[in-house]
């Protein structure tokens, strides 16, 4: 065991607390990490030394005005907080599955060559790519990309460079991508050649990542510290403790899936919190949750890769159905704060998002 410093989750508009921790390094050089379930690269080279406790200084996120010293250590600082929220992240899923996903890689300071990126996503082998286009190879079963920073940050604590290894949401949210991908298959990859998978994301999959993301930080606004200057009544914020419902569902081929997806995390929310209400270990409503993707994901519900599959898997109310029929013993509690969403069994999204208009529409005339 090695001893590191990273972020851990704490409920306020930072980075998180510094701590330190013990991790399990199976294979450590200058630039790569390897952990048991994930590992991480840093495509500038020489970030780390090679021995030595992994206990880096965050150093503000480095960034353009600090010196180089100062770079490295944020970048060092990155690698190692990346793979620890990625392998707790990957932990999470993996216990409540009862199975293994594939390792995973996360590569940092990546698409440098279309200038300074300060994002992340969630990346599988494609003929092209809607935008940032890779210049090699993708591992089939997945990878996580970060770049190394675009911007200051606005906060009422020191001026930090947002770097996205040291933001451990993001990096969470991207490994709910590789659970998807590993379990409820959404765009049904499993059925293409490894470089022509899609790297489109719906809804459901934005939202899931979202919710294993709220409830690995213990945190509904779980973007609050890069998005503090989002009001917190935006669903940009995508904040989950706010009630979103259907009634602001877009769908359709041009609408935001991290929008839509908001919903659908907001309604997972409010159910884990009223299964923790009534007395049950919210533990038992994530597992749920995860079985009910691996059921959609099962080939018994996968006959093939067809237009019709393809947009079943889209609904709400699809995945809804494959959760209860995990554990019907929630499907008192569970449905009833998902109808509060607007989202109930047996409709498409088109539907639920109608139903849920007229609703309000009533409402809003009664009073």
């Amino acid at each position: 065991m090695t001893r590191a410093v990273v972020y851990l989750p704490e409920n306020a508009p930072a980075p998180g607390r510094l701590a330190e921790v013990q991790l399990e390094v199976r294979e450590r050089r200058h630039d790569y990490l390897r952990l048991a379930d994930v590992s991480v690269v840093d495509e500038g080279g020489d970030a780390m030394p090679e021995t030595g406790d992994l206990a880096f200084d965050p150093a503000g996120g480095g960034g353009p005005m600090a010196g180089w010293q100062a770079q490295r250590e944020a970048r060092a600082f990155g690698m190692v907080n990346a793979a620890f929220h990625a392998q707790r992240a990957l932990g999470f899923a993996q216990t409540a599955l009862g199975r293994s996903l594939p390792h995973l890689l996360i590569r940092i300071g990546m698409h440098q060559q279309h200038g300074c990126w300060g994002g992340g996503h969630y990346r599988l082998p494609a003929a092209n790519y809607s935008e940032l286009a890779e210049e090699g190879p993708i591992r089939a079963t997945g990878e996580i990309h970060l770049g190394s920073g675009k911007r200051y940050l606005p906060s009422p604590a020191p001026r930090y460079f947002h770097m996205p290894a040291h933001n451990a949401a993001i990096v969470c949210h991207e490994v709910g991508h590789h659970v998807c991908r590993h379990t409820a298959d959404f765009r049904l990859n499993g059925f293409l050649p490894s470089p022509a998978q899609t790297n489109r994301k719906i809804a459901l999959d934005e939202g899931t990542a979202d919710y294993m993301t709220a409830v690995l930080l213990d945190n509904a606004d779980i973007y609050g510290w890069h998005r503090s200057g989002v009001p917190e009544w935006r669903i940009h914020r995508r904040r989950l403790s706010a009630r979103w419902t259907m009634a602001g569902f877009r769908g359709g081929k041009h609408a935001d899936p991290h929008r839509d997806g908001t919903i659908w995390a907001s309604a997972l929310w409010s159910a884990r919190h009223a299964v923790r209400a009534s007395g049950i270990p919210p533990g038992r409503f994530d597992a749920m949750v995860l079985h009910g993707l691996d059921r959609i994901g099962s080939t018994e519900l996968a006959a093939g890769r067809t237009n019709e599959a393809l947009r079943e898997r889209r609904y709400f109310s699809r995945l809804l159905e494959a959760m209860l029929a995990v554990d019907p013993g929630l499907e008192p509690v569970a449905s009833k704060a998902m109808c509060a969403h607007g989202i109930s069994l047996g409709a498409s999204n088109a539907a639920l998002r109608d139903s849920a208009k007229a609703r309000f529409a009533a409402l809003h005339l009664g009073s």
